[in-house]
């Protein structure tokens, strides 16, 4: 009797304990979630949709972080880290701010008064330099060599160099005036800012029948513009060409395989495979131009600059001048995002007329021709008389050879 006793009283108390270690459980998850419905409101209901990390981390610095926190920089910030961490050197994030010059540049024009400046040793103002042939500032009757003192009446003193270079851009169509220091003389003059196309391809006949070509990027309009600076000196006289590509970063595929089928035999020229493994190959007609050429390279030449020349040293077209390129073999598409900003990545890779894929390894000139810094910076900036730039004087030596 007494052992049965023991039992169940052993039997009662372990079930008071575990009523008692249950009310105790119910109590601390009550209270658990009752901490998170409280105290991370945003946050429990971003980790109840969300696994993703980014959200939650979000959530947490807009809620909980004790200092003022510019999401939009924190979000830019990451966008960045994410491509970044990709370990693809050619792609890259574009935040909001930055887009509309970014679709500029691809196009080709800008919105603007059509002048190029430089900032005054003393800061007394902004220097004009040169004025954009059929630009609002020359039809505002703005000369090179003027200097800006003042912005809409807020002077350089005051404000600098930056803050009066944003004053003067501006939205298409409005107005911005400039007050001009000329032969010691100010005047006000009232500029309309509109849209200006910047010129892509600049052609120079040099002596002995040789048509120069600058080809400055291949975004919009390259092909057209290269076509009509190339006939254009073939009518001053022009027996052999030379494509200068020193400093072109790229651009539209499609303006490269237009311009190609115009200088190239027929054949393909381009091949691309894209992430899916979808190929695509571009080819060339009959037509070509027969003509003696040559193409100038660097080590700022870029993907479709790259592949123009090589291009046309596959078919036996042109010789190439110069120094290493790049390296750039793979293609980008831009995608925007939600709130305006965008990603150029990268979807797929180039290839050569013969095959080859540029990634990594560039092109090597069949004649290389090294400059010092200083020339290379007076190349970039224009200011190298062809006469005194080796790289031209190679090509045309080795032109005049054939």
């Amino acid at each position: 009797m007494k052992e049965k006793l023991k039992r169940i009283w052993a039997y009662v108390s372990d079930a008071g304990r575990v009523k008692r270690f249950a009310s105790y459980v119910l109590v601390a998850a009550a209270a658990s979630a009752l901490t998170v419905a409280v105290l991370l409101p945003t946050v429990a209901r971003k980790m109840a949709l969300s696994n993703n990390k980014l959200t939650i981390l979000s959530a947490l610095i807009e809620e909980r972080y004790i200092g003022d926190a510019d999401m939009t920089k924190v979000e830019d910030a990451a966008a960045h880290a994410m491509i970044s961490a990709t370990g693809d050197r050619w792609s890259f994030y574009i935040p909001a701010s930055e887009m509309g010059a970014y679709m500029e540049q691809k196009e080709n024009a800008y919105v603007g008064i059509g002048i190029t400046i430089t900032r005054q040793e003393d800061d007394s103002g902004i220097y004009i330099s040169a004025v954009t042939p059929g630009g609002s500032a020359e039809e505002a009757g703005i000369l090179a060599g003027d200097v800006i003192v003042a912005v809409d009446g807020q002077s350089s003193s005051e404000i600098g160099f930056d803050a009066m270079s944003d004053l003067i851009r501006g939205e298409e169509g409005t107005q911005v005036t400039l007050t001009i220091l000329r032969d010691g003389t100010q005047q006000d003059i009232v500029v309309t800012r509109k849209r200006i196309q910047t010129p892509v391809a600049i052609g120079t006949l040099l002596e002995g029948n040789i048509g120069l070509v600058e080809i400055v990027n291949f975004n919009a309009n390259c092909a057209k513009e290269t076509v009509a600076a190339i006939e254009a000196l073939r009518q001053q006289g022009a027996e052999k060409l030379i494509f200068d590509v020193r400093f072109n970063p790229g651009g539209y595929a499609h303006e490269m395989v237009e311009l190609l089928d115009y200088l190239l035999p027929e054949g393909d020229l381009f091949r691309t495979v894209e992430y899916t493994g979808k190929e695509s190959v571009e080819k060339s007609d009959a037509s070509c131009l027969n003509m003696p050429m040559m193409v100038l390279v660097n080590g700022s030449s870029y993907s479709a600059a790259e592949f123009f020349a090589a291009a046309l040293e596959e078919y036996g077209a042109a010789k190439i001048v110069g120094e290493q390129t790049s390296g750039k073999g793979f293609y980008q598409v831009t995608y925007t995002l939600p709130d305006g900003s965008g990603v150029a990545l990268s979807i797929g890779k180039y290839y050569t007329p013969n095959g080859k894929c540029l990634e990594g390894i560039g092109l090597t000139p069949n004649v290389v021709v090294p400059v010092d810094e200083a020339t290379a910076a007076a190349i970039y900036a224009g200011t190298l008389d062809p006469a005194a730039d080796p790289q031209i004087q190679k090509a045309i030596a080795v032109l005049n050879q054939q």
